[in-house]
């Protein structure tokens, strides 16, 4: 009889530490608030849409997330001080809208004249020190950058022809905040910085010439060539890193695992964005073409003359140790890359 209750009570004990097993891991869960200023039916919207999904099912349910599209919580500039404050837990637009917090951000966001190819870009982050370089930056502002996403070159949007830097005389266009209105007034532009949200608007009722909001695909998402006919493909001016960048206390706090589902879907969404939106950009060409949109490639020596007022803008926002350091480590792989002489 002792026997048989010391075995029921190894029963019972089982169960009790399976219970609390139970319990541990469904305290395990991730809850998670993220904003992107990215509407939900653009290429951009569906791929971070796909992002959820695939972190959903990978962590087994256990990381759940409440996106929230077009920066529908706060403002586009706003998402990555929501995040560090609790009000969201995660920023899923790009480094960029952070210059004036610090214009090291220019170079995680947005370095302009630089690199020909997302694939480049993204080569700098995982496999040329940048991870590194940027991650001290963002957890300066209590902030862990998790991955990229780059779609490409943009392609501008315009009532007027765009056909080479001449164009840019007096041109009003929607531009983000940072190093960019430098180089395009440099070339005579006049940049307006606005809110992404606001650039349909202001298109439609001519506050504005033009604008710089997205890749092709993206625009055309927009709506943008319903109410202008002028665009440059491919582009050159601009190759934003979009970015996913969490709360660093609620990063630190989720499970091993779920950072690492995270970290490692992050890369999977870069392929994925790179890949897609070489697809879409070439058939949203083709598709504007057919509308009568005109689109405008530029030559080689206009290109270069936007590659030199961007480069020559560099130095001018490498004003922080944070943003020095980003530059040096964007050059020297840049050289190593063929693409600056040093």
């Amino acid at each position: 009889m002792h026997t048989l209750s010391k075995a029921l009570g190894a029963v019972a004990a089982v169960g009790l530490f399976a219970g609390v097993g139970l319990s541990v891991a469904q305290a395990q869960n991730t809850q998670l608030r993220i904003q992107t200023h990215y509407a939900p039916e653009t290429v951009s919207g569906k791929l971070a849409a796909q992002y959820v999904e695939d972190i959903t099912k990978m962590s087994n349910g256990e990381i759940q997330v409440e996106m929230f599209y077009s920066s529908s919580v706060v403002k586009s500039v706003e998402t990555f001080d929501a995040a560090a404050t609790g009000i969201l837990d995660c920023d899923m637009t790009g480094g960029g809208y952070q210059t004036g917090k610090n214009p090291a951000f220019q170079f995680v966001g947005d370095i302009m004249g630089g690199y020909d190819t997302p694939y480049q870009q993204l080569s700098w982050l995982y496999y040329g020190g940048g991870l590194e370089d940027a991650q001290a930056l963002y957890n300066k502002y209590d902030m862990q950058l998790v991955g990229w996403w780059v779609y490409g070159q943009e392609s501008l949007s315009s009532s007027k022809p765009i056909a080479g830097p001449d164009d840019f005389k007096d041109w009003k266009f929607r531009s983000p905040p940072g190093m960019e209105t430098k180089i395009f007034e440099k070339l005579g532009a006049k940049p307006i910085v606005m809110d992404f949200t606001e650039i349909f608007t202001a298109l439609e009722t001519g506050i504005i010439d033009g604008a710089d909001a997205s890749g092709l695909a993206n625009n055309v998402g927009l709506g943008l060539y319903d109410l202008v006919k002028h665009a440059n493909f491919p582009g050159f001016h601009s190759m934003p890193s979009d970015h996913l960048a969490c709360n660093k206390a609620k990063w630190d706090a989720m499970p091993e695992n779920h950072r690492t589902i995270m970290s490692v879907a992050m890369e999977a969404l870069a392929l994925r964005t790179a890949l897609t939106f070489e697809k879409a950009n070439a058939e949203a060409a083709a598709e504007l073409r057919e509308k009568g949109v005109t689109l405008h490639q530029w030559s080689a020596a206009d290109l270069q003359t936007f590659r030199d007022a961007a480069q020559a803008t560099w130095p001018e926002f490498a004003t922080t140790p944070e943003a020095k350091a980003l530059v040096e480590s964007h050059l020297n792989y840049l050289t190593q890359l063929g693409l600056v002489s040093q």
